[in-house]
C-alpha cells in the first residue's frame, strides 16, 4: 500500500514546529517572510501562509501587522520527581464455555423475544415518524408513550395516574440519580438488606446518607426504619429481592403509615418483575393503596423485554412534580426517540401484552418443572417461588453457603448465594441459593437443576 504524500505546508509546519520545540528559535524571535521563505523554497507564498496560520492556531506563532512572525513564549511542562507508574489490574471475565449452566437473575429467555414483530414496528417507525425521531424529545419522554404506561398501569397494576406524572429514563441507573436530585442530597436514604447491590451502589454514588435496614417474614421492618431516621426507602414489596418475600397488606399499610406522619417521608417502590405471578393474582401496587402521595413507583422493561432494552419509568407524586418541572429544563431524555416510538407502537397495539402473557405461561412451566424436581429431595427447600424469575433454594445440610457454590462450580455450574447480597457484612442471615432461572432454556433446564443439586448434596 502506497503512503499518501504530505501537503507541501503540512511539511513546512511541522519543522518549524520542530525547531521551536527543540528551542531552536528562541522566543520573540522573527521569523523569515512568507516572500523570502517562498523565493528560497521555490514554492507559493500561500503554501507558507498555510504553514505559519497552523502554527498561530496551534500557539507555536504570533503575527504583527506589517512586522512579520514571531516566536510565541513557551511554557515547559514541569514533570514528576520520578515517574509515576499506575498498576492497572485487568480482571479476565469468566468465559461463557466455562459453564454449562448459569443461574443468574440478570437475564431472561431470549428465545421469547419478538423479533419479526420488533422488526416491522421498527421499519414502520423508521418510514413513518423519522421526522420526529430525529428532534429533541420532551425531557420526560415521548408523550404517546406515556399515555401508553399509564393506561397498562391502570389495566394490570391497579394504579391511577397521569401521564403527566410519568417519567421515563434508561433504567434504575438514570432515574435513581434524578430523584436524588429531586428529593435532596441532605436527605436520609434506606433501602432493604439484603437488597439490590446496584441500587446500594447507587445511592451511595449520588452521595447521600444510605441506611440498611433488615428484614422478616413480611418484608422490611418497618420499627428499625423508624430506628435508622430516614425519610425516603426503597424497596421491592411485590417479590422482594432476593429473598423473594411477598409483603402482605399488614406491612403495607405499616409503611404508609411510617411515610403519613412527616411531609417528606417517601417510599420507592421498586416493581421490577411484578408481571411474573405464577399463583393466585397479581399483587396490586403499593401506589394503588396510597391516597396521600407518598409513593414513587418504579419499573422496568429489563424483565419483560430484555435486560440490554434501557427503559424504564417512574410514576411521581404530584408535589413532586412541581419540584421535576424546575429542574427539567437541563435534563434531556435518555432513551432515543427511536426505541420510545417502537415501544410506543409495540403497547399501543396490544402486542406488549401478549408478549407478557406468552413470557408469564412459559415461565409457569418452568418453575412448575423446577417444583416437580426438587420434590424428589427431601433436604432442598424452595422460598419465593410464586412470584419473579428467581427463588431461594435452602438446603439442609452442614455445608457451608461458599462451599455449595464451589462445588456447584467445580461441575460448570455458576450460581450464587444469598449473602452475596449482603451489603456491609452487617448482618447475619440463613446460608441460601439464589436461584436465577430465567436464562436457561425449558429443555436444558431438568438436567441443568439435578446437576445443580447433585453438586452440593454429594
Amino acid at each position: 500500500m502506497e503512503s499518501v504524500k504530505k501537503p507541501i505546508y503540512v511539511e513546512l509546519y511541522e519543522q518549524f514546529k520542530s525547531m521551536i520545540v527543540e528551542g531552536k528559535y528562541e522566543e520573540d524571535q522573527k521569523l523569515p517572510s512568507k516572500r523570502k521563505l517562498s523565493a528560497d523554497l521555490k514554492i507559493s507564498p500561500l503554501t507558507v501562509e498555510a504553514a505559519y496560520q497552523q502554527l498561530i492556531a496551534e500557539g507555536y506563532v504570533y503575527s504583527i501587522e506589517k512586522s512579520g512572525y514571531f516566536v510565541s513564549k513557551r511554557v515547559e511542562v514541569i514533570l514528576g520527581v520520578k515517574e509515576s507508574k499506575v498498576k492497572i489490574e485487568h480482571h479476565q471475565k469468566d468465559k461463557k464455555d466455562d459453564y454449562l449452566y448459569e443461574f443468574n437473575t440478570n437475564v431472561v429467555d431470549t428465545s421469547l423475544f419478538p423479533n419479526s414483530t420488533w422488526a416491522k414496528l421498527s421499519r414502520e417507525v423508521l418510514s413513518e415518524n423519522h421526522h420526529e425521531m430525529l428532534n429533541i424529545t420532551h425531557p420526560e419522554g415521548m408523550s404517546e408513550l406515556r399515555v401508553e404506561i399509564a393506561r397498562y398501569l391502570e389495566l394490570y397494576r391497579g394504579m391511577h395516574v397521569d401521564p403527566s406524572q410519568i417519567i421515563i429514563g434508561s433504567g434504575s441507573s438514570s432515574l435513581i440519580g434524578l430523584l436524588v436530585e429531586i428529593l435532596g442530597r441532605k436527605e436520609s436514604y434506606a433501602m432493604e438488606n439484603p437488597g439490590y447491590s446496584k441500587i446500594y451502589h447507587l445511592f451511595k454514588g449520588n452521595d447521600v446518607h444510605l441506611s440498611l435496614i433488615g428484614l422478616d417474614e413480611m418484608g422490611i421492618r418497618v420499627d428499625k426504619l423508624i430506628e435508622s431516621n430516614a425519610n425516603i426507602v426503597h424497596i421491592t414489596p411485590s417479590h422482594q429481592f432476593p429473598t423473594g418475600v411477598v409483603m402482605p397488606i399488614q406491612r403495607r399499610n405499616e409503611l404508609l403509615n411510617w411515610a403519613n406522619e412527616k411531609d417528606n417521608r417517601y417510599i420507592i417502590e421498586d416493581d421490577y418483575d411484578s408481571e411474573f405471578r405464577f399463583q393466585g393474582k397479581p399483587i396490586p401496587a403499593l401506589q394503588g393503596l396510597d391516597y396521600n402521595d407518598k409513593v414513587i413507583y418504579m419499573n422496568t422493561f429489563t424483565k419483560t423485554l430484555a435486560p440490554s432494552f434501557r427503559m424504564g419509568y417512574m410514576v411521581l407524586p404530584r408535589q413532586l412534580i412541581s419540584i421535576y418541572n424546575k429542574i427539567k429544563g437541563y435534563h434531556g431524555c435518555t432513551v432515543p426517540n427511536f426505541e420510545q416510538y417502537i415501544m410506543y407502537k409495540f403497547m399501543k397495539g396490544g402486542y406488549f401484552e401478549r408478549h407478557v402473557n406468552r413470557m408469564k405461561n412459559h415461565y409457569r412451566q418452568k418453575i412448575e418443572l423446577i417444583i416437580k424436581i426438587v420434590d424428589k429431595y427431601p433436604k432442598i427447600k424452595m422460598k419465593g417461588y410464586e412470584s419473579g424469575l428467581h427463588f431461594l433454594m435452602e438446603v439442609d445440610s452442614n455445608i457451608s453457603e461458599e462451599n455449595m457454590i464451589s462445588d456447584a462450580r467445580s461441575n460448570k455450574i455458576r450460581v450464587t448465594g444469598l449473602t452475596s447480597y449482603i451489603q456491609e457484612d452487617s448482618i447475619n442471615i440463613n446460608k441460601a441459593l439464589v436461584i436465577g432461572y430465567s436464562g436457561i432454556s425449558i429443555d436444558k433446564l431438568e438436567q441443568a437443576m439435578n446437576l445443580l443439586i447433585q453438586s452440593i448434596l454429594n
